[in-house]
């Protein structure tokens, strides 16, 4: 009888010689990478996507694979929208999450049959706590499909955000150009980013809002959130929003 081969055996193996040349983990590298999106107000962003190559050489020598989170990019940017940068490398593992673009819940792993063996073989466990229920599979599979079939819809989100963080600018508001869906509007201490969260909901407009550490003290801000579906009358609905918080942000 033919024996199965062991998934997980060339990752055990790494991990024997890592832990024989005193290596507790494979090293982590930084790369440039499109995740900078994660934190959109950070001084500490990623640069210009460069060569890439010393990470596969890194994590070949170290038996290691790279992971990228692949949460914000998804469905966003990149080719295919599966996130650009090391996201959109053959041979990387993308974690995601299917709450944000997929407008589902719950998370999803991509990487290559054999770790996908491996992470059911070594989490099962975790598969029974952290699986999700069949209807968010369902409405996540729906929108991998309505992706596949409007392949411009990825397009018209960034533009609308792009329109957002203008009309923001022009207000005298500290933004950044957005390379995805987020248009953070920077205003400094967390109870600021609070009250403009608040001056935000008051004209209708949902606006989330960010404070340390999630993002670096002094860059507290509430987040707008562009939708491809967003009309010219929607987006001139939602100037309203950030026109309040500049007004506000005078006054104080």
């Amino acid at each position: 009888m033919e024996q199965t081969p062991d998934p997980t055996a060339r990752f055990r193996e790494a991990a024997a010689s890592r832990e024989a040349a005193g290596l507790k983990r494979a090293p982590r590298v930084r790369t440039p990478d499109d995740d900078g999106l994660i934190d959109p107000t950070s001084d500490d962003r990623p640069g210009p996507a460069g060569d890439e190559r010393p990470l596969e050489a890194a994590t070949v020598r170290q038996g290691a694979l790279p992971v990228a989170d692949a949460a914000h990019p998804t469905g966003v940017i990149g080719p295919r929208e599966q996130g650009a940068g090391l996201a959109a490398e053959p041979g990387v593992v993308r974690t995601l999450t299917l709450s944000e673009s997929p407008g589902s819940r719950g998370g999803a792993v991509l990487a290559t049959p054999e770790v996908v063996q491996a992470l059911i073989g070594t989490g099962r466990s975790f598969v029974f706590d952290t699986g999700p229920a069949p209807g968010g599979v369902a409405a996540a599979l729906s929108a991998v499909d309505i992706l596949h079939n409007q392949p411009g819809l990825p397009g018209s989100i960034r533009t609308r955000a792009r329109e957002s963080a203008s009309t923001a600018r022009e207000l005298g508001l500290e933004t950044n150009d957005p390379a995805g869906a987020v248009v953070p509007i920077v205003l400094g201490p967390p109870e600021t980013a609070r009250r403009a969260a608040l001056t935000c909901a008051e004209r209708e407009v949902r606006a989330g809002w960010l404070r340390p550490p999630s993002v670096p003290v002094g860059r507290s801000c509430p987040r707008l959130t562009a939708r491809a579906n967003l009309s010219s009358d929607d987006l001139a609905a939602i100037g309203n929003a950030p026109a309040a918080v500049a007004e506000t942000k005078v006054t104080k």
